[in-house]
């Protein structure tokens, strides 16, 4: 089993109780990434509802989660209907609600209607020609997991932008229930124009847009307002034939450095 899927797996605990281990793997320091953690409450709410694919997930995180202990995902199924479920789905560990996630679901092999496609992927050069070192020699864990190759002219330059290439390093394709990680999995973009330091997310919705290919995917981050310490970032997600699998944004905070 490829660890992420061993990372949110779940064992049933009572009626609409889940129960998870916070693994470290997908730590950034010594902090769950938001991605991950919003996987696992998808993966519980998937398992209640008649509509197997989330179409858009929010997730507000209000508490710090422990990593290396275990957690209790309790689900609250909200409407089962002919095209879409809804569910809300909170996060508990110690007795404290830690962040809470409300997803629609749908079936994607069902849908059907207009289709327009104007986000084009970015002509980034291809992944052998961007910036990447050995992943193991990453500061953080989270960063260990996946190959990463940078567009040299996003990583060099001043500008609130941030992309390029991502796949899992150890052998597994992309899907739905991963794309929540590839949408968080880069560095932020606020990064680039030197606002250094502690990036906690306060929200993360991500929309579901298809099924990905097998292979890279292509991203792309941008921000275009930071007021008060708190950003905006706005992604794109394409797989390997040029779709847009996915769309993100969240909100952030920066924290100054210590």
């Amino acid at each position: 089993m490829h660890p992420f899927d061993r990372a949110i797996a779940l064992s049933s605990r009572a009626p609409h109780h889940w129960s998870a281990h916070i693994e470290p793997r997908w730590n950034i320091g010594d902090a769950p990434n938001g991605g991950y953690l919003q996987a696992l409450t998808i993966e519980a709410m998937a398992r209640e509802l008649e509509h197997p694919d989330p179409l858009t997930v929010t997730t507000h995180y209000i508490g710090r989660v422990e990593a290396g202990e275990d957690a209790e995902i309790i689900v609250e199924p909200i409407k089962d209907g002919r095209s879409n479920s809804v569910a809300m789905a909170s996060l508990v560990q110690d007795g404290r609600e830690k962040l809470r996630t409300l997803g629609t679901f749908t079936d994607l092999d069902e849908q059907t209607g207009t289709t327009l496609q104007r986000a084009y992927p970015p002509e980034f050069p291809p992944p052998d020609e961007c910036l990447g070192g050995d992943p193991s020699e990453a500061p953080f864990e989270f960063v260990k997991q996946f190959d990463i190759r940078f567009a040299p002219d996003l990583a060099h330059s001043s500008t609130s932008e941030i992309g390029g290439w991502i796949r899992f390093r150890e052998d597994r394709d992309p899907d739905l229930a991963s794309m929540p990680l590839f949408a968080d999995g880069f560095p932020p973009t606020v990064f680039s124009i030197g606002a250094l330091g502690w990036v906690p997310t306060l929200e993360l919705t991500v929309h579901f847009r298809a099924r990905p290919e097998p292979g890279w995917l292509q991203c792309l981050f941008t921000t275009h307002l930071i007021r008060d310490g708190h950003f905006e970032e706005d992604g794109v997600i394409w797989d390997a034939s040029g779709r847009a699998v996915a769309q993100s944004r969240q909100l952030a905070r920066i924290l100054p450095q210590s």
